[in-house]
């Protein structure tokens, strides 16, 4: 991996803290992620279940993590199945954890070949009478695959009817949304990360340049710094295209004029960052630009300001949503006969404003979180209002991460990278 080790003692915080939820003679099954082929003899990147990482931090395929604190044998409580290094695996992709490696890197004590699994587990659910399989209930969630878990369910619904199943998620929702310290610096170093790709993107953006020149830009930057690349699919819109929230082509040349919006983050050590900054492509905001560009900003700072312990996700956008309304009047996009007939389930703000301000953030970009209970400190959001106006071919969104303090305003992991008009023109002017 290109990230510099994570002690084990995070990991060890993170199992103790689901060993807790768990219920009495209950064991808890994590699988690694499946390697995906895209024909002959080609596969796509292995991505680690986020899971299974955050509970061991083993970065492999074909690796499953066992909990059962139930266990009659102490040695049998956590232990880590793992695939086993041959030669010919040496040769050709690199050795494979060692058991003493697997313990460093998670704290977990007994490790097996991944060969002993079908010989040892049917003795620990002997001993168990329900089952935690690994699901994935997101509020956005895309599965359109069977999974290496849901294979694994399967087995287990077959081999052990008389086992009861429980869903592992309400338990990662609760433990993954609260991050430990160690968590949140990984976080900054992929906002660090970020930051440098949007400083190098500052010098090189100018009118002509493709938007795929300035994706590579970024990449060129995450890869120097560790980082094995985006933490999602990056957008680069100039012009009408940033009013395409998801526009992720990036093919299009960047017109004098026009506003460019980019949507990117590194990660690092597959933790996430999400940064969004709007800029003219010639450098130098026109007064209507600059009156949409602030606008945004003053809602993301006002916005910003409301995540502290006890907010309600929910009340939270309500009170983003009046802000955001008060801003388009002043810019005279609605009026307040469009505020007084407004439909209470798509306010007329939604016009020009409609997604969501907030999301959770960590080990993916729109990370497991409770979103129905109130906010507490040590949960991380991205806060990024925008304004998007097709008829003008522009939309500009503002997103930094922050932080939510036991006291005091959010800390922002992006309070560096640069932000204010004054401060993008200086960047772009000084090249």
């Amino acid at each position: 991996m290109k990230y510099l080790p994570i002690s084990s003692q995070l990991f060890t915080k993170n199992r103790f803290k689901f060993l807790q939820q768990m219920q009495p003679k209950s064991i808890a099954v994590f699988n690694s992620n499946d390697v995906f082929s895209t024909g002959a003899d080609s596969t796509l990147p292995f991505e680690q279940h986020r899971n299974i990482f955050y509970l061991s931090g083993v970065d492999q395929e074909e690796s499953i993590l066992v909990l059962f604190p139930s266990s009659t044998e102490a040695a049998h409580r956590e232990i880590l199945f793992l695939k086993e290094t041959n030669d010919h695996i040496a040769v050709w992709e690199g050795a494979k954890l060692s058991k003493s490696q697997a313990t460093a890197t998670s704290g977990v004590q007994t490790v097996y070949w991944l060969k002993e699994f079908d010989s040892i587990f049917p003795t620990l659910m002997a001993e168990a009478s329900s089952f935690y399989f690994n699901n994935n209930n997101h509020y956005r969630q895309a599965v359109e695959m069977e999974t290496r878990d849901d294979r694994f369910l399967k087995m287990i619904k077959s081999t052990y009817p008389n086992h009861e199943i429980v869903p592992n998620f309400p338990i990662m929702e609760l433990i993954r949304g609260v991050k430990e310290p160690e968590e949140i610096a990984l976080m900054q170093t992929a906002c660090d990360i970020t930051e440098k790709g949007f400083r190098r993107a500052l010098g090189f953006i100018k009118p002509g340049v493709m938007e795929y020149e300035i994706e590579a830009e970024f990449m060129h930057e995450f890869l120097n710094n560790r980082s094995k690349g985006f933490a999602y699919t990056p957008i680069i819109g100039s012009g009408y295209n940033a009013c395409v929230l998801h526009y992720i082509e990036n093919n299009q040349a960047c017109k004098d004029g026009d506003m460019l919006l980019m949507d990117v983050g590194a990660e690092y050590a597959n933790y996430a960052s999400d940064m969004t900054r709007t800029i003219p492509v010639n450098g130098r905001f026109t007064a209507r630009q600059k009156a949409v560009y602030q606008a945004v900003l003053d809602v993301k700072n006002e916005a910003t300001a409301l995540l502290v312990p006890g907010t309600i996700w929910k009340d939270y956008h309500v009170e983003v949503g009046k802000m955001m309304t008060s801003e388009l009047l002043n810019l005279g996009l609605i009026d307040k006969a469009d505020v007084q007939n407004e439909d209470p389930k798509w306010p007329a703000y939604k016009k020009y404003f409609m997604h969501g301000t907030s999301h959770h953030m960590g080990l993916d970009t729109h990370d497991f979180g409770a979103l129905e209970t109130p906010m507490t400190a040590n949960m991380v959001f991205t806060v990024e209002p925008g304004i998007y106006i097709p008829n003008e071919k522009m939309g500009v969104r503002l997103e930094d991460d922050v932080v939510i303090q036991a006291e005091g305003p959010p800390l922002n992991l992006m309070q560096d990278i640069p932000i204010e008009v004054e401060e993008i023109e200086t960047l772009m002017q000084s090249r």
